[in-house]
């Protein structure tokens, strides 16, 4: 249940289509209108409450779950809900609106990336029509990468309030990674709806804080990552920065793990790809030292591998 929270939370922020290579140069004029709608959709996050129904599919699996999420003040509550197999759900209480969540794939879209072409110059940004969703009227907006290092994606946000209700995400061969759809939705005070059901996670909070540096201290040493591709930042949370580093390009999200091993061990690489996130380990030795390198986020497998083969330590005098 702790991956439903997250994968609805991905859905918010993470989705689309993407039917062919864009590669051209950014025309921010171009994508003006769309960004607003970005924008409009990252504000429906912190001043809308809703509840409804809505289905999450990636391959031949699919699963439906209630969410409720209210907004009061500078806190926003959330539950959601399993409808299939045993049920449960999870619940996030209290949570400050203006937190944004590196690494479990939430991410509020802000002003870094909307203005001066900054998620533009990543992304081709395109308004489609305008079509149905639950019974809302909703504005087709197609992202495509503008390199082979990211997924696009297509969303349909609700004409009204700017909410994502709809969602696909693509391989570069038009394959469907990701579907999230909301089969039905209220606007408004939240209530409960009376089913009893075990509270499997109740998600925490932590402090924020953004850096720009690429190597962090750890236990035994210091290392970095040495490539990520272009418009992808660093940010990560919490005080303590030893065993994770975390980007972002707006939309997508990619963490990094960099494990020192007591044994030598092959040197080789395992993945694997669950809907629209990407898990890639490779074992490798830096500096005559034996450590494993994972990357976990929403990039395809090409661009973990190309990031975990980019990590190395930090020599003594880059490091102060």
């Amino acid at each position: 249940m702790r991956r439903l929270l997250v994968i609805f939370c991905s859905a918010l922020m993470l989705t689309g289509i993407l039917t062919g290579p864009a590669w051209a140069q950014s025309d921010c004029a171009a994508d003006q209108a769309a960004l607003n709608w970005l924008e409009r959709m990252s504000r429906s996050l912190r001043e809308v409450s809703y509840q409804g129904v809505f289905t999450y599919q990636h391959g031949n699996s699919m699963q439906s779950l209630r969410i409720s999420h209210s907004v009061s003040g500078e806190h926003e509550t959330e539950q959601i809900t399993s409808l299939n197999g045993r049920g449960g759900s999870v619940t996030r209480t209290e949570h400050p609106l203006d937190c944004i969540h590196p690494g479990s794939k939430l991410v509020r879209i802000s002003s870094a990336f909307t203005e001066d072409c900054g998620l533009a110059q990543s992304y081709s940004l395109q308004l489609g029509g305008q079509a149905l969703v639950a019974g809302r009227e909703v504005q087709l907006l197609r992202i495509l990468p503008r390199d082979m290092y990211r997924y696009g994606y297509q969303m349909a946000l609700d004409v009204e309030t700017g909410l994502l209700l709809r969602s696909q995400t693509l391989a570069q061969d038009g394959k469907v990674l990701e579907h999230f759809q909301f089969a039905d939705l209220q606007i408004g005070d939240v209530t409960q709806s009376g089913t009893t059901v075990e509270v499997l996670h109740e998600a925490s909070h932590g402090e924020i804080e953004p850096q720009a540096a690429t190597g962090f201290s750890r236990a035994g040493g210091h290392w970095k990552v040495e490539w990520v591709p272009q418009g992808f930042t660093h940010t990560q949370a919490g005080a303590d920065q030893q065993l994770d580093k975390t980007y972002t390009d707006g939309l997508a999200v990619f963490r990094v793990y960099m494990e020192r091993l007591e044994r030598d061990i092959e040197p080789g690489e395992g993945r694997a790809r669950r809907g629209g996130t990407t898990a890639y380990t490779r074992g490798m030795h830096l500096q005559g030292q034996p450590v494993l390198v994972t990357v976990v986020g929403e990039v395809p497998i090409s661009t973990a591998r190309m990031v975990a083969d980019s990590v190395n330590f930090l020599v003594v005098a880059d490091a102060h």
